[in-house]
């Protein structure tokens, strides 16, 4: 703000001042006043107004820039207002006013929101909870009713699993670094048990596993991890290639970190589409190809190895394959955030 546009401001008070000078100078006409005393006597009305407008403009321009900077520097715009400094002016204090009531009233609905999502996912979570039983029977009775058509029925009901699994993880995925333990862990213990999870639906898709060195310890949360991998391998099955399909685990360790490579020979992804696989709801050219695809899994994934504080990354050939590289670092203090 500008000294000419906070005067621009108050032309309505200018222009009664100049209505008053113009008035005295007319009641002076009256008596023999000499001309310079006239003049003098507009010229300190004025001077006194001018210096008096500039005095407040100085004053309220100072707390301004103050409120300014400190917002600046604040990461947390709202708490503006136990920052801001000392009122000089009513009008100063009326502002900070406002703005606790403001500040006020948004907590009070944040809250409300808050409330409301933490009951929508509590209610998320026991649905699905309560869903697993009938699952776990259907399971059971296909179990003890071997056949073609309850194989197929298997499969289907094993992909509702997934997908609950899936929606189970997602209503928790805010609040995944406080519903996690970081210890150490044989990475290959954690690979061999998704392989054994998905165990049937690669013998039925014919998919070849490959576990190379991975006799590695990292320091993660198992069960996040279990799903992280669980949702990619259910990935690579889900875009394998018709014939010879094979998914490649193998390791690397370097210095800080350990990188571990999920490698399929599958249908791949187009390279345009490659960089934007991690964001949410994209399923691009192979997801409408009638594949069923959300766009949840590797956004789920993503999000995930974020609050963990592990790293993923992706890289996808067309008609080659895809390779996902997911990275522990060595120091389990780096986890936790």
């Amino acid at each position: 703000m500008h000294f000419i546009d906070y005067l621009r401001e108050r032309w309505k008070i200018i222009l009664l001042l100049l209505f008053v000078i113009v008035s005295i100078e007319i009641f002076l006409l009256i008596y023999p006043v000499h001309a310079i005393i006239r003049i003098y006597v507009a010229f300190i009305i004025l001077a006194v107004y001018v210096i008096g407008i500039f005095w407040e403009y100085r004053s309220k321009k100072a707390f301004y820039d103050d409120v300014q900077g400190t917002l600046e520097q604040l990461e947390e715009k709202y708490m503006i207002v136990e920052m801001l400094p000392q009122t000089r002016f009513v009008e100063e204090e009326m502002l900070k006013e406002v703005l606790r009531e403001s500040n006020k009233a948004m907590i009070e609905k944040v809250n409300t929101y808050k409330q409301s999502l933490t009951e929508y996912k509590d209610y998320i979570e026991l649905w699905i909870h309560e869903i697993k039983l009938p699952i776990a029977t259907a399971k059971m009775i296909i179990e003890n009713n071997p056949s073609v058509v309850t194989r197929s029925m298997e499969e289907e009901i094993g992909e509702i699993e997934g997908y609950t699994e899936q929606a189970l993880y997602y209503a928790r995925s805010n609040h995944a670094n406080k519903d996690y333990c970081v210890a150490e862990y044989n990475l290959k213990d954690i690979v061999n048990e998704v392989v054994k999870g998905n165990k049937r639906t690669l013998i039925s898709q014919r998919i070849k596993i490959v576990i190379e060195d991975i006799e590695k310890n990292i320091y993660t949360d198992s069960k996040w991890c279990h799903f992280i991998l669980n949702q990619i391998v259910a990935n690579c099955i889900k875009y394998k290639k018709d014939t010879d399909a094979e998914i490649c685990f193998f390791a690397e360790e370097e210095k800080d970190k350990v990188i571990l490579h999920i490698k399929d020979n599958g249908i791949g992804i187009k390279g345009g589409e490659v960089g934007r696989v991690f964001e949410k709801g994209f399923t691009g050219t192979n997801g409408r190809r009638g594949k069923k695809s959300t766009g949840i899994g590797l956004y789920l994934c993503k999000k995930l190895c974020d609050k963990l504080g592990l790293g993923i990354e992706l890289d996808s050939e067309e008609n080659v394959g895809t390779e996902i590289r997911m990275i522990f670092p060595k120091n389990s203090f780096s986890l936790l955030k």
